[in-house]
């Protein structure tokens, strides 16, 4: 397995690849919904690759001012078949080193609630004042030091 940034469009295919294979698919979740205003330059990935094939990502964003120094990770996703390889857990790290090394001290998140102690072994803690969104997903706000 290799863990990449995002650099070039054919990784972020790779990244849409793995987004549109595994949450449209499973939840009928409609291309502008999955791919949303986030997505696109401005956006930072991560792709696993299993040799050449795209298999788990994330994406992560600064929120707010950018003094404030707190970013967003969000869509995480495993294909189905790759589950529990610890991949998913590999993305976000990856995803946390990129953010401390471009001068970030916070990472939030919407969590879906069956995901959260996925996020707790991680480090990540309920934040009650916090909002998160509910589109697709029951999900709440969790948030990390970095």
């Amino acid at each position: 397995m290799k863990i990449v940034r995002v650099s070039r469009e054919c990784e972020r295919a790779g990244v849409y690849y793995v987004r549109m294979a595994t949450m449209m698919r499973k939840h009928q979740i409609p291309l502008d919904a999955e791919i949303d205003a986030h997505d696109g330059e401005s956006c930072h990935y991560v792709l696993a690759l299993d040799y050449i094939y795209p298999v788990a990502t994330c994406r992560w964003f600064e929120v707010g001012d950018a003094a404030e120094g707190v970013a967003e990770i969000g869509r995480v996703v495993v294909l189905p078949e790759y589950r529990g390889k610890h991949l998913g857990q590999a993305v976000v790290a990856e995803a946390e080193k990129w953010m401390r090394e471009a001068g970030f001290k916070k990472v939030e998140i919407s969590s879906r609630v069956n995901a959260t102690s996925f996020y707790e072994k991680m480090g990540y803690r309920f934040n009650e004042s916090g909002k998160a969104h509910q589109d697709t997903f029951e999900c709440v706000y969790m948030e990390k030091a970095l």
